[in-house]
């Protein structure tokens, strides 16, 4: 496993977890492309300079995997203002009556929404056979039962982009990680470059938490857990990756089931390469 390449952090003022999905090697010796994919935490507080800096890239799509209230609470972030950047809101949570583009709402026209706004996500059902492992592993494979159809909305962005897209929520690590493990698999990366990737957040998680309780949205989660609770472990996809292995032959395999077929996985891989 190679040393993570430290050009691929991307710092800007108003983030804490950017970083390219280029230089990563893969299966048959080349590498992935910088430029073409970003994952990153949440983008409402970019500066002037952020956006100068993405604008050179140049980016072109914003896919938010955030829930509707994350968004709304949130509020309208300065890419939203920037011509030609276009955003795709794919919520990787089962939401009560939100299934629509929460972006075609303009917020001033949105009643306050309440402080329990967490009770808006449907409770998420396990099988019996997930339901024996860990905390982590079992919201993941959440989103591939209840929101398939946003993990594959997302990567058919990126597949068919013509500049640089930028996948996020709101720490960059959990939602962001599955959607970002599927872009690498196709491009041919190996499991554990793909495992340490996601393990990179460790790296910045102190000053992560410390962006997040700064938000109202987050403060509250962000306090009543430990930092400790909230870095996420090379273990949590490494098995993540097993499971896709055992049930569908890897993460190639849940696409084509799922209907991202070989044409699909090719632009996609074409895209990153």
């Amino acid at each position: 496993m190679s040393s993570p390449h430290p050009d691929r952090w991307l710092r800007l003022d108003g983030t804490t977890n950017t970083r390219d999905l280029g230089g990563l090697p893969t299966t048959d010796g080349g590498t992935t492309a910088f430029g073409r994919v970003l994952r990153s935490d949440n983008l409402q507080t970019l500066s002037d300079d952020d956006l100068r800096r993405l604008a050179e890239l140049p980016l072109r799509d914003v896919i938010d995997l955030r829930t509707t209230a994350e968004v709304l609470l949130e509020g309208r972030g300065p890419l939203r203002d920037v011509e030609g950047v276009t955003h795709r809101h794919l919520s990787l949570l089962p939401e009560k009556g939100h299934h629509t583009d929460v972006f075609a709402v303009e917020e001033d026209d949105v009643p306050e929404l309440p402080s329990d706004w967490l009770e808006t996500l449907l409770p998420r059902q396990t099988t019996e056979a997930d339901e024996v492992e860990p905390p982590a592993v079992r919201s993941y494979l959440g989103y591939l039962h209840h929101r398939p159809d946003n993990v594959l909305a997302a990567l058919r962005v990126i597949a068919g982009g013509d500049g640089a897209a930028v996948v996020h929520c709101a720490a960059g690590k959990d939602r962001t990680g599955v959607v970002a493990m599927f872009a690498l698999a196709a491009a041919g990366v190996p499991h554990e470059e793909i495992v340490a990737d996601y393990a990179m957040t460790a790296e910045v998680i102190d000053a992560l938490v410390a962006k997040l309780r700064s938000s109202r949205t987050y403060a509250e989660d962000m306090t009543n857990r430990d930092v400790a609770s909230h870095t996420p472990r090379a273990e949590t996809m490494r098995r993540l990756l097993e499971i896709l292995d055992e049930r569908h032959g890897g993460p190639l395999g849940w696409l084509t089931e799922h209907g991202f077929g070989p044409d699909e996985q090719a632009a996609l891989r074409a895209r990153l390469r």
